[in-house]
């Protein structure tokens, strides 16, 4: 599943967030203000520009940086059952509650962090899902150690080259592949939770492990420029 290709299932948990006005207004009608507008992925919506900023500028992108990583894997197992619209347009709500994503001090929340984070209206509130993003700190340090990165690791599971896709239509992108299902299961045995063969997959799209761009969308020649 690329990430915001579910439609927002619930308005109370996903917020609004995102557009200013004018902003919204031109993404709606470009053609009223004079401006084309580059082909993109479906899912990049036009009447939020949260969501066209992260796909034109994030979403693809190879990264290397285990604090972003940390970042996107919390920000994509809390998306599981909702859609990336509701996360991202709580991303920073999410950056103030997790000590802006510091992996270090996440690892180490007391239940009074715990109960913290289930108060504030900012998150989505799961007791699973607050629980679980605490536990898989802890085991994102153990795999540091191991493999001296985050980032080491994750990239061997595509050998250190990001994988190159022609798709053509949304409709063609794959749920999960054989990759995100080897890491998934690889992470569990771990302990990590919430992250099966499609929530790693949105987040291996995500951070530059598969280039799904479909091919007619403008980032898909960039993403492959970056990635060789």
């Amino acid at each position: 599943m690329v990430e915001g290709s579910t439609l927002l299932r619930c308005r109370t948990a996903c917020g609004t967030g995102g557009s200013n006005p004018l902003t919204s207004a031109i993404f709606k009608s470009p053609s009223k203000y004079g401006i084309t507008m580059a082909k993109r992925c479906f899912w990049a919506k036009l009447n939020n520009s949260l969501m066209v900023e992260y796909h034109d500028k994030e979403w693809g992108v190879p990264a290397h940086n285990d604090k972003y990583l940390f970042e996107k894997l919390l920000l994509d197992s809390a998306q599981a059952g909702l859609s990336w619209e509701c996360i991202l347009n709580k991303r920073e709500n999410y950056r103030k509650a997790y000590s802006n994503f510091n992996y270090k001090k996440v690892a180490k929340y007391t239940e009074k962090d715990i109960q913290r984070l289930l108060n504030d209206p900012g998150i989505v509130r799961n007791k699973l899902k607050i629980r679980s993003s605490i536990e898989n700190a802890k085991f994102f340090i153990e795999i540091q150690k191991e493999f001296s990165s985050f980032d080491q690791y994750l990239w061997s599971f595509v050998n250190h080259r990001t994988i190159q896709n022609k798709i053509k239509e949304h409709r063609l992108l794959p749920a999960f592949s054989e990759e995100s299902t080897r890491l998934s299961k690889d992470l569990k045995k771990r302990g990590f939770k919430f992250v099966g063969p499609t929530i790693v997959y949105a987040f291996m799209q995500a951070v530059g492990l598969v280039n799904d761009h479909t091919t007619d969308c403008f980032r898909y020649k960039e993403i492959k420029r970056l990635s060789s």
